[in-house]
């Protein structure tokens, strides 16, 4: 098996996209990405909508995410809210382990909750999302697995269900531990990934605070406040790390998620994001690079009635590009191949990345869209010597040879 792109029966449809990149191209060279800086070590900025990358700085970059990983167990929390295993008004005891860990005893950020009583489940998400209480946070975990170490097992399986790869759970809370890390790039895909799930238990993050044991608390996330369109996720501090942020703005119907990881002070953290998303906000616009549903390559087939499928994305793809000038656009397919006969339509098998300028800005699965039925024995004795040569020669080949039978 080997790696597919731009080669024989994908290059008409990579000739359409060529096109179109040569007509993005026109005009002065943009530099609004490139030319952008931050001061921050690491950080990403994305188009919710499109997916694409406005910008990244070493996005794949592990470090420990402190409270951030409360944004990991708000996520299996809200997968076992939408299972129907749990409600919102289920209650979940504050065993003795997470009030002396994660409570008031601790010293650190806490709900207040009390030990060996009962707290509903909504409440303990607020307390975790809204003042990133570790009480809440333990308790949550201990309520849905038992343990903490069994719920950080839960948050591995479903970070890696789609797509953090770069990401490692070792506890609900944050607390530093050896191992516990995640990236800039797989920060903003969870977010992504929880808005675009959860729509109905996502506003928890907006909350303004909460009031628990008689005591008021507001909500820690300074972006909410910061006038950007900032409606949700979190924000928090390591020792010896910085200052961290993940947030989601909307601005225009537009909704831009960013990550800053590393800050040297709280100032520098607000700074950078604002900068960030008001750059991305007022820098971007929307182009369509495929209409739904077109063909955007071709990957071979071995064995069947056809030498090839089309390829297509599920949907209009669609990316940002810089206001101000043009950068080239391109796109490329990339599939393990040949597939082999019988091909069923709607199977994932390859993917399709976009690329601004040297940036890779999108990458997408791409579908086949018609059945390959099994060929012909003479399909199938072509193909065996026939593999890597095209469609046009092996469709040659064939005509030749039915010739020769007549």
């Amino acid at each position: 098996m080997f790696e597919k792109a731009r080669f024989t029966r994908l290059v008409p449809a990579l000739a359409l996209a060529a096109s179109v990149a040569v007509a993005w191209a026109m005009g002065a060279p943009a530099r609004a990405a490139e030319g952008f800086q931050t001061s921050v070590p690491a950080a990403i900025l994305l188009d919710y909508e499109t997916g694409t990358i406005l910008f990244e700085k070493d996005a794949d970059k592990k470090i420990a995410p402190g409270t951030l990983v409360k944004v990991m167990t708000a996520e299996v929390v809200f997968s076992q809210l939408r299972a129907g295993k749990i409600a919102l008004d289920t209650p979940f005891t504050v065993s003795v382990n997470a009030w002396r860990r994660g409570g008031g005893p601790s010293g650190g950020a806490a709900m207040f909750a009390e030990v060996n009583k009962p707290a509903p489940v909504g409440e303990l998400l607020a307390g975790a999302l809204v003042v990133s209480g570790n009480d809440a946070a333990i308790a949550l975990a201990e309520g849905v697995a038992g343990t903490e170490s069994a719920f950080a097992q839960m948050m591995n399986a479903q970070a890696k269900s789609f797509g953090m790869v770069n990401s490692e759970f070792h506890n609900a809370t944050g607390f530093t531990e050896s191992g516990q890390v995640s990236a800039a790039r797989d920060l903003g895909l969870l977010a992504a990934h929880i808005i675009r799930t959860y729509p109905d238990y996502y506003p928890v993050f907006a909350r303004p605070g909460i009031e628990w044991s008689r005591i008021k608390q507001r909500n820690r996330n300074v972006l909410l406040e910061a006038g950007v369109g900032a409606d949700g996720l979190q924000v928090g501090w390591v020792k010896d790390v910085g200052y961290h942020a993940l947030g989601a703005a909307v601005q225009n119907g537009q909704r831009l998620i960013v990550v800053v990881l590393g800050a040297r002070s709280e100032k520098e953290r607000l700074d950078e994001t604002r900068k960030l998303l008001e750059w991305g906000f007022q820098s971007f616009r929307q182009r369509q690079v495929f209409a739904p549903d077109q063909e955007v390559g071709r990957a071979q087939v071995f064995g069947g009635a056809s030498g090839s499928v089309g390829l297509a994305a599920r949907g209009a793809v669609s990316v940002l590009t810089p206001r101000s000038g043009n950068e080239r656009v391109t796109a490329r397919v990339v599939y393990t191949g040949p597939l082999r006969a019988p091909v069923v339509k709607g199977t994932q098998v390859g993917r399709l990345q976009v690329t601004r300028g040297q940036v890779k800005v999108l990458e997408l699965p791409l579908y086949t869209t018609e059945d390959v039925p099994v060929g012909s024995l003479m399909d199938r004795a072509l193909d065996g010597g026939l593999t890597l040569m095209g469609d046009s020669v092996r469709d040659l080949a064939k005509r030749a040879l039915a010739k020769i039978q007549k």
